[in-house]
């Protein structure tokens, strides 16, 4: 079957043989009451409250939310408006930590019997896709067309992140205890775990451990970026296509990033919420990259100083990839659910930017067909059904256009604005 397209890029991966390390407890936290695509939680706790780990401290009643727990055990000592990277404002908990780790009453494994009892365990753990796109798992795992496909995603196709790469050779038992779990309470048939070509190591532990399964396939991917986007995944690994507008669950497919797999087998084990993050931490600006397990709302700059980076010479920090991650304005700001990599760089080209020589480049890459430079032409003149036309929403913003560009446009910057022009049903 003929895949998608893509680019190549160096992969960059100097972590994938650092096991992973506990970063020893933060003075402070601050939890942010939105880590998640969709609503923002309402606080249950108060200032001078003492909380414990796992305790609930934000649910909301929106059923596109999920819960936020307390990662460490202490008193809230403020409760503030927080501006996220993407400039939307919500309240945050600031917790200064009492160095006991007492765990709350409320952590007790859950009562799984049936679809409907897992899907409001999952909801209660508070884990949402932990890929970067953070929508909340139990939504996805309860979709109103039948499945017949789980994917796992173990791809990890951005330079420098190896924090999925540490689980799967880490907790290789976990993954497959989660997908089992799905598998049997979702009652879908088969699975596949979809990895890239440069982790040979991870792709024969799962075939060893998952030889006797005949339900659950080893997919070897080319290493290629954007190789872990949903629609590409789905696509090189089953052949279906997601059309625009459509969900994984139209063509019976559920895809699950392989970190989010494996914490659904432990939560099941023990009822501790998603309080945890492996982050991989690198950059030339980093004396020691590592790949560091932190609590939920520790300050970036914790970490970075654990893996003795030059902070003063940093000129770009980056959380995520360097392709589809976001700069960071403070080095205070928190780890959320979704923070998979920290990568802090102390050298910076802004290059400048040149008329468009219609090359064709950024359409040659495209994984899904678009036209860059046309939806760029549209969007200078706000021509919405030109955008329509063009398909823009179907743009999954992974930079590559951007890339390729001899010009250095600003393509993929341009495509999320051409898509905030056109009205959402």
């Amino acid at each position: 079957m003929k895949k998608l397209n893509g680019i190549r890029l160096k992969h960059r991966k100097n972590t994938e043989n650092c096991a992973t390390v506990s970063l020893p407890l933060p003075h402070k936290i601050k939890l942010p009451m939105s880590m998640h695509m969709g609503a923002p939680c309402t606080l249950m706790i108060k200032t001078d409250d003492t909380v414990k780990v796992g305790q609930k401290i934000g649910d909301s009643d929106a059923p596109f939310s999920v819960p936020i727990h307390s990662s460490v055990s202490g008193k809230v000592t403020s409760i503030s408006d927080y501006q996220t990277p993407t400039g939307t404002v919500c309240k945050a908990v600031e917790i200064e930590t009492d160095g006991r780790q007492d765990i709350s009453e409320e952590v007790k494994p859950p009562v799984i019997t049936d679809k409907a009892s897992f899907i409001k365990a999952v909801r209660e753990s508070g884990v949402c896709g932990l890929g970067g796109a953070g929508f909340p798992t139990h939504i996805k795992l309860n979709p109103k067309t039948e499945i017949d496909t789980l994917i796992i995603n173990a791809a990890e196709c951005e330079p420098y992140i190896t924090a999925d790469y540490r689980e799967m050779m880490e907790n290789t038992e976990d993954v497959l205890c989660g997908i089992r779990l799905v598998k049997e309470k979702l009652g879908i048939k088969n699975a596949k775990i979809a990895v890239e070509a440069n982790k040979p190591e991870a792709i024969k532990k799962f075939e060893n451990m998952a030889e006797n399964d005949d339900t659950i396939d080893i997919v070897t991917l080319p290493s290629s970026y954007p190789q872990g986007a949903e629609k590409v995944i789905i696509y090189n690994t089953t052949g279906r296509i997601v059309e625009e507008g459509k969900l994984p669950s139209d063509v019976g497919v559920i895809v699950l990033n392989i970190s989010t797999a494996a914490f659904l087998c432990r939560y099941s084990r023990t009822g501790m919420p998603f309080i945890t993050r492996r982050i991989t931490v690198d950059g030339n600006a980093v004396g020691e990259p590592k790949n560091v397990l932190a609590p939920v709302g520790t300050p970036f700059i914790d970490i970075l100083n654990f893996c003795k980076t030059d902070i003063d010479s940093i000129k770009k920090l980056i959380s995520g990839g360097p392709m589809m991650g976001m700069c960071i304005p403070d080095i205070n700001m928190p780890v959320v659910k979704t923070t998979n990599a920290l990568l802090a760089f102390n050298h910076y080209d802004e290059r400048k930017t040149s008329a468009c020589i219609r090359c064709g480049r950024c359409v040659n890459v495209c994984p899904l067909g678009l036209m860059p430079a046309e939806i760029d032409k549209a969007y200078k003149i706000k021509d919405i059904d030109d955008l329509k036309a063009l398909k823009v929403m179907l743009c999954m913003n992974c930079g590559s256009c951007t890339y390729v560009c001899p010009a250095n446009r600003k393509l993929a910057e341009t495509n999320q604005l051409a898509k905030a022009l056109i009205p959402r049903k």
